[in-house]
């Protein structure tokens, strides 16, 4: 069992993850990315689904022209979970940062 991120070891976390905004009410990481076109935008959402399938974690997200929204969430711990952690700094590497 997956298990959820206690508040400190959230706020840990939350300290290594700048871009990212905690979402309280659903217990999840927020973060929006800005390209300059729908291709490129469409070109990040494809790394970040190889990332994903490669974790076997799935962000919620939504993508309109150059904006990607993603919130990351561990359904199966109705929370916050390690697995998030992983997969935003995963994500936040493609950009390098």
């Amino acid at each position: 069992m997956i298990q959820k991120l206690s508040p400190s070891e959230r706020d840990a976390a939350l300290a290594t993850l700048p871009d990212w905004r905690l979402n309280d009410a659903q217990d999840a990481i927020h973060r929006v990315f800005r390209f300059k076109d729908f291709s490129e935008a469409f070109g990040f959402m494809a790394r970040v689904a190889l990332l994903a399938e490669a974790q076997d974690h799935h962000p919620e997200w939504q993508n309109v022209y150059n904006r990607v929204e993603i919130k990351l969430t561990t359904h199966d711990a109705k929370g916050l979970s390690a697995r998030d952690v992983r997969l935003a700094r995963s994500i936040d590497a493609l950009l390098g940062g």
